[in-house]
């Protein structure tokens, strides 16, 4: 009986062309040891084939955390800038001793193979939610970098896309894959502090604000730096240098921006992790005496706050109950109202926010088709709370959310912040 390639499992196959292939020549061959996995090398069968698109400063830490994983292959980078294009490969084909690695301008050429089954998605936060779709769609997984949206609505197509189309997809909060937080987040979401009453995330700035425009200077060639690529889906403006690094154009949602995206896609996700991930706040109150309340359907609080946290490092967070309390910060310790709340566990220490078992999280996923910790509802999720947070600070004043048809109650003005149009030729 004649089997079909296509339904025969990767090893098996593999197995059974080797098998083959030995019996139909006299002389014997020699196969690396590398190709049947063994010296501690992972077969090229069990390997993640891995592209790049848009790697800068924060992706080429992305990037190493990949290289370390036996059994990841990147093959290719697209990036709209040479420099960044030249340096990646330099970095991939010194890690492998060879020169394989391919570079493309545009990203979709690297969408377009049929060989990458996952990608790495570091661009600014402007293109972060058009690059995952499309790599959705074209068939591929995805670690995207965060903030993952640019509004609500992008915020609610990433997430069905992603359900859609059963893509793998890990946003970069890589916290939840760090012990001393998913401890802090487990005693919150499982009654060990009582009745969960207020949960509390550094915003890292609550300033509402724009993209701004700066003086046209002469672009460069396309090779150099694709301006018009750079842009994409945001609206066009003339090329300034200064554009070019860091977080670029309407970040937060069309008109709104601020700090409440940026911290927040980290802090607030925790704190929707310790409420049980349920929908965001229902109401959302304007900043007052330096803090910003929101509250959830059954009253929980989640308060954004710069000021009056234990010094614990970066991306704090604070989860109150009725018989106790947690907070955490990167420096991986944890403090806690009473020493019980460890029943005896030890929780391990790691400060300064490393990606690698996040990273790891993603690509054991993308062999098992298993959420990953970051997933897109996640995301979704707490995303959506940190918009509507924006769009308050924004209005300076109250606005109140309805989880079930995602819009504003009785807010025109708020609704229409809600999204905002791509310029052509882009699309969701």
């Amino acid at each position: 009986m004649l089997l079909n390639p296509s339904r025969i499992p990767r090893r098996r196959f593999l197995k059974t062309t080797l098998t083959a292939a030995g019996a139909a020549v006299a002389a014997p061959t020699i196969i690396p040891s590398s190709a049947l996995g063994r010296d501690g090398a992972v077969a090229p069968s069990e390997r993640i084939i891995v592209g790049g698109i848009g790697i800068g400063r924060r992706g080429t830490y992305d990037l190493g955390c990949f290289l370390e994983q036996p059994d990841v292959q990147f093959v290719a980078v697209a990036d709209v800038k040479q420099v960044r294009r030249v340096a990646v490969k330099k970095m991939v084909d010194d890690k492998y001793g060879n020169s394989r690695c391919d570079t493309y301008r545009d990203f979709r050429n690297l969408l377009d193979r049929n060989d990458i089954d996952a990608v790495l998605i570091a661009t600014g936060p402007n293109w972060h939610a058009t690059a995952a779709i499309m790599t959705a769609k074209a068939g591929k997984d995805m670690y995207c970098e965060k903030p993952c949206t640019k509004n609500i609505s992008q915020s609610l197509i990433l997430a069905d896309v992603m359900r859609r189309t059963g893509r793998v997809f890990q946003a970069g909060t890589q916290r939840r894959n760090l012990p001393h937080y998913a401890f802090a987040c487990e005693l919150a979401r499982t009654g060990k502090l009582g009745k969960l009453k207020r949960v509390y995330a550094h915003p890292g700035g609550m300033q509402a604000m724009m993209s701004g425009w700066l003086p046209a200077e002469p672009e460069p060639d396309k090779e150099v730096v694709d301006w018009d690529m750079y842009l994409g889906p945001a609206a066009w403006r003339p090329f300034n240098p200064k554009l070019l690094d860091g977080f670029n154009f309407e970040k937060g949602g069309g008109l709104v921006g601020g700090g409440v995206l940026e911290w927040g896609s980290h802090c607030v996700d925790l704190c929707q992790w310790a409420v049980g991930d349920c929908p965001p706040p229902v109401i959302y109150h304007p900043k007052r005496n330096g803090e910003m309340v929101a509250e959830y359907e059954n009253g929980t609080q989640l308060i954004f706050r710069e000021k009056g946290w234990i010094p614990l490092g970066s991306c704090p967070v604070r989860f109150e109950g009725e018989t106790g309390w947690v907070e955490a910060g990167d420096s991986g310790k944890l403090v806690l109202s009473s020493p019980e709340l460890l029943a005896g566990r030890k929780v391990e220490e790691i400060g300064g926010y490393p990606a690698t078992f996040h990273v790891r999280d993603f690509l054991n996923c993308v062999k098992t088709r298993a959420l990953p910790k970051g997933n897109a509802d996640a995301a979704r999720n707490a995303h959506i709370a940190c918009h509507a947070a924006n769009i308050a600070l924004y209005l300076d004043r109250k606005v109140k959310y309805d989880n079930g048809k995602h819009q504003f109650i009785g807010d025109e003005e708020a609704n229409r912040l809600r999204g905002e149009a791509l310029r052509e030729p882009w699309r969701l």
